[in-house]
């Protein structure tokens, strides 16, 4: 991670109130494909990672029991909860959490994220992946700044001093290494995806055989 998390805190903080009028047609086409490949149950509990200010979570909601949004910032936050509340919406909670410390011990069928995961180090979206995989979710899609070939630094999507996005290849041998398998590559921008991790319930029963 290239900032601490009070310092990409702060600076979602200050984001906040425009987030969601400055966001680009990539990042909205991503974040519809988060919400397709999701497709919660009714009986289903989502957990969305790095919520922002809801976007996903608040389209979520409509088709599953229970939505869970967790953020490191104050401001989205707030954001998200009063979007919520316009929308008449009682199944959605958010709190402050981060990938690799949701602050969340209930079920989880589905966990989805948007544009988050490449604020982190190769090895703490590895650590995160892991994090998310032992809460046995059936499935999680993940939007993000990722790269599909050679990184162009001079591209919207990715600034070096901030972003740290992955190859597609690390990010999918995370998923495998967690006990997911790949099941879906969307490309939306040389730079930006959607990957649809699927874990079988038998996964955590096979690492744990492994070990033993």
């Amino acid at each position: 991670m290239k900032r601490t998390l009070e310092e990409h805190a702060a600076r979602f903080d200050e984001k906040a109130g425009e987030y969601d009028d400055s966001k680009s047609e990539e990042y909205h086409a991503c974040a519809n494909l988060v919400v397709e490949h999701a497709a919660p149950a009714a009986d289903e509990v989502v957990l969305d990672l790095a919520t922002g200010t809801g976007a996903i979570a608040l389209a979520i909601a409509p088709d599953a029991d229970r939505v869970v949004g967790r953020d490191i910032s104050d401001g989205m936050l707030e954001e998200a909860r009063e979007k919520a509340a316009d929308a008449g919406l009682e199944n959605v909670e958010f709190g402050h959490g981060t990938f690799r410390e949701p602050d969340y011990d209930g079920p989880v069928d589905v966990v989805t994220s948007n544009f988050a995961l490449h604020h982190l180090s190769d090895e703490e979206k590895r650590e995160a992946i892991a994090v998310i995989a032992d809460l046995e979710p059936r499935r999680f899609v993940l939007g993000d700044v990722m790269f599909f070939g050679e990184p162009d630094p001079d591209e919207p999507f990715y600034s070096p001093e901030v972003d740290d996005p992955a190859t597609v290849g690390v990010l999918a041998d995370a998923f495998t290494d967690a006990g997911f398998s790949l099941t879906a590559v969307e490309r939306v921008h040389d730079q930006v995806g959607v990957l649809v991790a699927e874990r079988s319930p038998t996964a955590g029963v096979d690492a744990a055989t492994e070990e033993s």
